[in-house]
C-alpha cells in the first residue's frame, strides 16, 4: 500500500513538471510572437559585432558581479536550511544551492530541476525533501524579490509603478510583522522569524543588485541608461522571467526590459543581454554541471558540535543525572533535552527568535564552556539567538566570562530536607497553617490513576479562576505528564481539595504543580509541601527546591513580573518554609538578544500555545519532514 502511494506521488510530481515545462515553452512562443516585429528588425550581425567590441575590463567586471551574486545565492540556500532545520552542514547547503540555482535558472522549471540537483548534491536527502527545500527557496526568493522590487520602485519609479511598489512594500511589512510576532494561530504556516527574513532580504539585495550590475557592465555604452534607471526595469523583468519558468526567463525578460527602456536602442540592449546570459547563465551552468557530476561533498570528519534531540531513553537518563530536578519539564512535551557530542546537554525551548537553554547544563561532568558553545552554534544553525533562562550563578559567571550579557531574575527557594524542622520561630507561621488544615480534617493521599478525573476537574477550576495556566518553564496539568511525577492529594471526607506534583531526581526534588479547589481550607497546600519535604528526607535527597520567586532588578517591573512568572503571594508561601534563596539569571550574547528573548519568554509563559498530546522526543521542525535519512543515490558518495 505504501509503495503504491509513493509511486502515485512521484507520478503526479512528474506529470506536474511536464505540464510546467510545456507551459514555459508556450510562454516563450507567446513572447516571441509579441516581439516578432522587433526581432525581425534586429541586426544580429551588428549585435554580435557590438558584443565582440566589449572591452576585457567590462567582461571581468561582469564576471566579478556574477561571482558576488552567486555568493549571495549560496548563503541564501544556507539561511533557508536554517529556517527548515534540516541539520545540513552550512557549507554543504551553500554549495548545493549555488549548483542548483546555476543549473535550474538556465534549464528552466526551477523547482523541478532545482529539486533534482539538490537531491544529487545533499547527502542523506530524499527527492521529496529536496523538492520541499527547492520550493521553500523559490517562494522565499520571490517574497524577497517582491520586497526589494517594491522598495526600489517606491524610491525610483513614478505613477502606477510607484503605487505597485508601495503595495509590495506594505505587504512585505505585514509579513515581517507576522514573523516578528509569530502568532500561535499561524504556527502551521511556519513563517520565517524576523531574523531569517532580514537575512533573506539582505541577500536578495546583494544578489539582484549584483546581477543588474553584471548587465550594466556589458552595455556597449553605460551612458545609454543610468544604473538607477536600469535597476527597476531589470528587477521587474527578472520577476517576470522567474514566474514564467522558461529557461533563463528567455522571452518575458527581453520583452519587459525592452518595453520598460524604450529610450535604449534595441541593438545595444540585446547585445548586452546576450553577453549577460553568457556570463550569468552559461558559464555558471557549465561549472555547476561539472560539480554536480562529481556529486556531494565529502562529509567532514569529527564530532558535530551542535546540539541534537536525544532519544526517549537517553532523555530519561540525562534528566536523572541533572542537578536540577526541574529538567523533568521535558516530559511535558514542549521542551526537549538536546545533547552535543563534544560535551554538554541542555533542556531547551524555542521562542520565535530564541533557542533557550533552561536551568544549567545537564550532567555534573559536562564542561560548561563546551555546553555554552554548543547552544550558541545550534541557535545559529536555526537562525535564532541563544539565551539561558533561570541559570545558577556559576553558569552566569561562565557566560559573562565569554562576553555574554547577564541580568538577575530573582532567586530559587531551596532547602535541605535533612535539616528541615518545624521547630523554632522561623516556622511559626507554617505551624499555624498546618494547625488550620488539621482542624479542617484535611488528609493526605498518594495520587494514582483512580483520581485522574477529580484532578482534572480541580485543575480546570484553578486555571479558569486565573485565566489559564502558565507555560514554557512552568508545568501545565496533563494526566500523562503528572503520571511520571510524585503526586500528593489533599482530601476532606473523601473529596479532593488540592494536589501538588513534584519532580524527583537523583540529587533533588522540586515542586512543580500546585492546584486547589476554590473552597480549599487554609493551610492545605502547606501540609502537602511539608509532607513532600519529609518524604524527600526519608529518601535521602539532599536538596529540595520550591522553584523560583522574586523579581529581577535590571528589568522594568512589569516585564520583570512576567519573565519571572511569580507573584507576591506565592513568594510569601515559599518564605514560610524558611528556604535559602539562591539567585537565578537570564543571559544572552548581547543586549538586544537579551531583550528580545526576555520579551518572548514572558509571552511564552503567560500566553502559551495549547498542549499537544505527549509523544516521544522529536525535532522542533518534524512537521516539515526535512529530517535526514540515507538514500541509495548517495550511498557511494
Amino acid at each position: 500500500m505504501g509503495g503504491t502511494l509513493q509511486t502515485a506521488i512521484r507520478q503526479r510530481h512528474v506529470e506536474g513538471a511536464v505540464q510546467r515545462i510545456g507551459l514555459s515553452f508556450l510562454l516563450m512562443a507567446v513572447f516571441a510572437y509579441l516581439l516578432r516585429d522587433r526581432i525581425m528588425a534586429l541586426d544580429l550581425d551588428l549585435a554580435v559585432a557590438t558584443l565582440g567590441n566589449l572591452r576585457m575590463d567590462q567582461w571581468i567586471c561582469a564576471c566579478g558581479a556574477t561571482a558576488i551574486s552567486f555568493w549571495a545565492i549560496g548563503r541564501y540556500d544556507g539561511v533557508v536550511h536554517q529556517h527548515l532545520g534540516t541539520a545540513m552542514p552550512t557549507a554543504e547547503a551553500r554549495r548545493a544551492g549555488i549548483v542548483a540555482i546555476a543549473i535550474s535558472q538556465t534549464v528552466g522549471a526551477g523547482v523541478f530541476t532545482g529539486a533534482l540537483v539538490r537531491w544529487r548534491m545533499l547527502r542523506g536527502t530524499s527527492l521529496w525533501q529536496a523538492t520541499r527545500i527547492a520550493m521553500a527557496v523559490t517562494l522565499s526568493f520571490l517574497a524577497g524579490w517582491a520586497v526589494v522590487t517594491g522598495a526600489v520602485l517606491t524610491v525610483l519609479a513614478s505613477g502606477m509603478m510607484w503605487q505597485a511598489g508601495l503595495c509590495m512594500c506594505a505587504a512585505g511589512l505585514v509579513v515581517f510583522a507576522l514573523g516578528l510576532w509569530q502568532p500561535h494561530a499561524l504556527r502551521r504556516l511556519h513563517l520565517p522569524n524576523a531574523l531569517i527574513q532580514g537575512r533573506l532580504i539582505a541577500l536578495t539585495v546583494i544578489d539582484t543588485f549584483a546581477a543588474c550590475l553584471a548587465l550594466y557592465m556589458l552595455l556597449p555604452d553605460p551612458a545609454l541608461v543610468p544604473f538607477d534607471m536600469l535597476l527597476p526595469a531589470f528587477l521587474v523583468a527578472l520577476g517576470l522571467g522567474l514566474v514564467s519558468g522558461s529557461p533563463g526567463g528567455v522571452g518575458p525578460f527581453e520583452v519587459a526590459l525592452i518595453t520598460l527602456l524604450p529610450q535604449v536602442p534595441d541593438g545595444p540592449l540585446i547585445a548586452a543581454i546576450m553577453g549577460w546570459r553568457m556570463v550569468y547563465f552559461g558559464i555558471p551552468a557549465v561549472l555547476a554541471a561539472l560539480v554536480a557530476l562529481r556529486g556531494p561533498a565529502v562529509a567532514a570528519r569529527g564530532a558535530d558540535p551542535v546540539l541534537r534531540i536525544v532519544s526517549a531513553q537517553r532523555q530519561n537518563s540525562l534528566i536523572a543525572q541533572s542537578y536540577r530536578a526541574e529538567a523533568g519539564l521535558a516530559r511535558q512535551g514542549h521542551l526537549a533535552v538536546m545533547e552535543s557530542r563534544l560535551g554538554g546537554a541542555w533542556l531547551t525551548g524555542r521562542t520565535g527568535h530564541g533557542l533557550i537553554g533552561l536551568l544549567d547544563p545537564i550532567g555534573a561532568d559536562q564542561p560548561q564552556r563546551a555546553a555554552l558553545r554548543a547552544l550558541a552554534l545550534q541557535a545559529q544553525r536555526e537562525g535564532r539567538v541563544a539565551a539561558i533562562y533561570k541559570c545558577s550563578a556559576h553558569t552566569a559567571a561562565m557566560a559573562r566570562s565569554i562576553g555574554w550579557q547577564v541580568v538577575a531574575l530573582g532567586a530559587e527557594a531551596v532547602l535541605n530536607p535533612a535539616t528541615f524542622s518545624l521547630q523554632g520561630p522561623t516556622h511559626a507561621a507554617l505551624r499555624r497553617k498546618l494547625r488550620r488544615a488539621e482542624a479542617a480534617h484535611v488528609t493526605l493521599h498518594p495520587g494514582d490513576g483512580r483520581g485522574a478525573a477529580e484532578r482534572a476537574a480541580v485543575a480546570q477550576l484553578w486555571a479558569r479562576a486565573r485565566k489559564g495556566e502558565r507555560g514554557f518553564s512552568m508545568g501545565r496539568y496533563a494526566e500523562a505528564y503528572v503520571a511520571g511525577q510524585l503526586v500528593i492529594e489533599a482530601r476532606q471526607d473523601g473529596r479532593l481539595l488540592a494536589f501538588a506534583t513534584f519532580h524527583q531526581g537523583q540529587q533533588e526534588w522540586a515542586l512543580d504543580l500546585m492546584r486547589s479547589a476554590p473552597d480549599c481550607p487554609d493551610g492545605t497546600m502547606h501540609v502537602i509541601v511539608t509532607h513532600a519535604i519529609l518524604r524527600a528526607h526519608a529518601a535521602g535527597t539532599g536538596r529540595f527546591s520550591l522553584a523560583a520567586a522574586g523579581l529581577p532588578s535590571c528589568l522594568p517591573p512589569r516585564l520583570a513580573r512576567r519573565v519571572c512568572a511569580d507573584d507576591a503571594g506565592l513568594q510569601r508561601f515559599k518564605q514560610m518554609f524558611a528556604p535559602t534563596w539562591q539567585p537565578l539569571y537570564l543571559t544572552a550574547p548581547s543586549g538586544w538578544a537579551l531583550g528580545i528573548t526576555a520579551a518572548e519568554i514572558a509571552r511564552a509563559i503567560h500566553a502559551p500555545p495549547p498542549l499537544r498530546p505527549l509523544q516521544p522526543p522529536h525535532h522542533h521542525l518534524a512537521p516539515n519532514e526535512i529530517a535526514r535519512g540515507t538514500q541509495a543515490w548517495h550511498m557511494g558518495a
